[in-house]
């Protein structure tokens, strides 16, 4: 990739501002996962509940829900290089404040509320950083570029728990502080990169903001807290219908304000939506497997939480270099081929993982893991990529933001869904063997329960029981790794309708910059002009 000079660039370097952004956006990815690894040493030295530590990583995550959309908007407006700066402040400083959590009462609001900032931080840094590359790639090689930074950033998810174990081994505190020099080399690589800045200076919907973050919040506050609250709860439901009646009002609002925080009508593009229907299906899939696979490693498998990490690295095997491919696709012939190719192959990766789950062996395995990953490689940068560059009036940050929301919000419906079907099927599993072995039906039932409980909350260690016979825990582990077969293949029949979804993209493809949006020859939709 040359460094780019003049013309569009302005004369920004290439390689740094993707360096710089790259390097913004791995703190983002590995605070994903990072820090339940380091959660029972935090609960042990703060003398958290294991319900505190579990909003010490829901904070995150609502925040970064809630706030996608309006880090987008803002990106445009400001400009992305200085909203990704913001961002990259807000963001490392809420870091070093959740490592300087005093010991205390004021432990558990210090480190909630500080973790909440740090999602913020990630909603307006994640958007403008992606924007940034966007807009400094012209897009006959934007698909290349997007490639290695959906690559390696998407590499770094399984990279936190490796990290979280090595340094939580010197302090948990470490694990927020590590931020500090990678947002230093951030910021440096940007200033040298000499990215400019485009403002684009327009009014703020702020009532669209208050309601999309109101909307967004409630939903996925009781998709997290489906599996505590139980599904037959009245907080569960009233949380997640009414997050969609407010999401619902959003929209209406949108469709009348004169200066919408997003553009509804960049949805009338088929080829938009297609994208964003692939990607809500495919993140099914992509996202919550470092869960479910982390969890499977340390409990059915036995490993450390370090050695969970590498079992997650096998998936990346395949990841990475199909994302690479996934990329070219896109520059030479566009999304379509890419992401029908790549939903085909990850579904059927996804499923022989499935077969294989029960024989507890990474060798058995690794093959269909491999494959799994190439198919989410192949289709994640060119369904991602084509939506951005379908952006109405190269509002590349606003978009990003719709795109970020989509995947965002979709991980949290398939860890709800896949999370309680795990639950239920593992708790039913060892009640079986516990009755088998002679224990009574409500005993078994209540000890299979507090054991399937503790093997998937987050606030444990992952490992499998101890202190009973070996002929039991084999039993036990076996249980478990079978409970994950209908998970694995719940992502697999995510990837077969997201290649439905694929079928009806229209084949066009973004050549040049500022393509204006033209009715579809066949279908009369608003389509954008292509080869």
């Amino acid at each position: 990739m040359a460094a780019g000079s003049g013309g569009r660039n302005g004369g920004t370097n290439e390689r740094l501002a993707l360096a710089g952004m790259l390097f913004a956006v791995a703190m983002t990815f590995i605070d994903q996962t990072i820090v339940s690894i380091a959660a029972p040493s935090i609960i042990r030295e703060l003398g958290l509940s294991a319900g505190a530590m579990q909003w010490v990583v829901n904070a995150y995550l609502l925040a970064l829900a809630a706030f996608f959309a309006l880090g987008g908007r803002l990106s445009d407006i400001l400009g992305h290089k200085r909203v990704m700066l913001v961002g990259t402040v807000v963001f490392v400083t809420a870091s070093a404040l959740c490592g300087a959590v005093p010991t205390g009462n004021a432990a558990e609001p210090w480190l909630i509320s500080f973790r909440a900032v740090q999602g913020f931080g990630a909603a307006l840094l994640f958007p403008a950083a992606l924007a940034v590359v966007v807009e400094v790639f012209p897009v006959q090689r934007r698909g290349r570029a997007l490639a290695l930074f959906f690559g390696v950033a998407g590499g770094l998810t399984a990279i936190g728990p490796i990290l979280g174990g090595w340094l939580t081994s010197w302090t948990w505190r470490a694990i927020f502080w590590v931020n500090v020099p990678v947002a230093v080399v951030a910021l440096v690589l940007t200033f040298l990169a000499r990215i400019r800045n485009t403002p684009r200076p327009e009014p703020i919907d702020w009532p669209g903001a208050v309601l999309v973050a109101a909307g967004m919040g409630l939903s996925v506050l009781g998709l997290q807290q489906a599996a505590v609250w139980g599904w037959d709860s009245a907080a569960t439901w009233g949380c997640i219908v009414g997050g969609l009646v407010v999401l619902v009002l959003f929209v209406l609002v949108e469709l009348r304000s004169r200066d919408p925080l997003i553009t509804m009508r960049v949805f009338a593009d088929r080829a938009f939506s297609v994208d964003n229907a692939v990607l809500f299906f495919a993140m099914m899939s992509f996202v919550p497997v470092f869960f479910f696979a982390s969890v499977y490693a340390q409990v059915a498998l036995g490993y450390s939480a370090n050695e969970a990490g590498l079992y997650l690295l096998v998936f990346f095997a395949g990841f990475g270099p199909a994302s690479q491919i996934g990329g070219r696709i896109l520059d030479r012939t566009g999304a379509k081929p890419a992401m029908l190719l790549g939903t085909v192959v990850g579904a059927v990766g996804f499923a022989g993982w499935a077969v294989k789950i029960t024989d507890l062996s990474l060798g058995a395995q690794w093959a269909w893991i491999v494959l799994a990953g190439v198919g989410i490689g192949l289709l994640l940068t060119p369904a991602s990529t084509d939506a951005v560059n379908r952006a109405i009036g190269r509002s590349y940050g606003e978009v990003t933001g719709i795109t970020q929301t989509v995947r965002n919000y979709s991980a949290s419906v398939s860890l709800a869904v896949l999370g309680t079907v795990l639950l239920h099927t593992a708790t039913d599993r060892i009640t079986a063997t516990l009755e088998g072995r002679g224990l009574p039906a409500a005993a078994a039932r209540g000890t299979a329960e507090h054991i399937t409980r503790s093997l998937t909350g987050s606030s444990t260690g992952g490992s499998a029981p101890s202190g009973t016979d070996p002929g039991l825990l084999a039993a036990l582990r076996a249980d478990f790794a079978a409970a994950n077969r209908p998970v694995l293949y719940g992502m697999a029949a995510a990837l077969a309708a997201a290649f439905l979804c694929a079928l009806a993209h229209p084949g066009t493809r973004i050549t040049t910059e500022d393509e204006p949006v033209r009715p579809h020859p066949t279908d009369g939709n608003p389509e954008h002009r292509g080869s």
